[in-house]
């Protein structure tokens, strides 16, 4: 497929697959000094940096369409364009398909591992009481959250202070942007938008 396309082709759903997830990655760094919130391009691959790029996809504008297989986020526009972002995403069977809406945002906002995380990542109980948001926070700047039927599905689309996971299947099911890359797309993204994940 072309890097700077979205195709019908694309756009095959394989299937729903929901599981209770809350996001973060293997993230260790809990407190750990972050060089750069913004301006965190550098730590990312380029194909994975963002791009205005041709669409030719049957979503309608204003709608976000996840790739997780090809690790980009497209904010579709008029005309036939989308601003395409590279992102992180689940870790393999850790991953949400189908559709959703963003039913919240928040910036700098707080994170609380779910009880599945901490099944999985034992060490995350010391954090059941909830982090506060700022740059020690694993959802970085900001945070879409993902609804369903008018329920929080604890998918977010969030940012990282991690840019070198752009790319990567790491996270606990969630998709990640760089800070930089959240912002802009927090800032063009209005409550009730509806997101396609494939």
């Amino acid at each position: 497929m072309d890097d700077n396309r979205i195709t019908r082709r694309t756009l095959v759903l394989g299937g729903l697959a929901l599981l209770t997830s809350g996001c973060s990655s293997s993230w260790q760094g809990m407190g750990v000094p972050v060089p750069s919130l913004f301006g965190n391009q550098s730590g990312v691959d380029r194909r994975y940096r963002r791009q205005h790029v041709r669409y030719e996809g049957y979503e309608a504008p204003g709608t976000i369409v996840v790739n997780t297989m090809e690790r980009y986020l497209y904010s579709i526009e008029e005309g036939g364009w989308a601003t395409r972002y590279g992102i992180g995403v689940g870790e393999e069977g850790l991953t949400m398909k189908g559709r959703a809406v963003i039913g919240r945002k928040a910036e700098w906002p707080a994170w609380t591992p779910t009880a599945s995380m901490i099944k999985r990542k034992p060490h995350l109980a010391q954090y059941a009481g909830g982090v506060s948001g700022g740059p020690h926070n694993p959802l970085g700047a900001s945070a879409l959250y993902l609804y369903r039927g008018g329920q929080d599905t604890m998918f977010r689309v969030h940012g990282t202070n991690e840019p070198w996971t752009i790319g990567h299947a790491v996270s606990n099911g969630c998709i990640r942007l760089t800070n930089e890359d959240i912002v802009d797309l927090y800032s063009r993204t209005p409550v009730g938008t509806e997101v396609l994940i494939i």
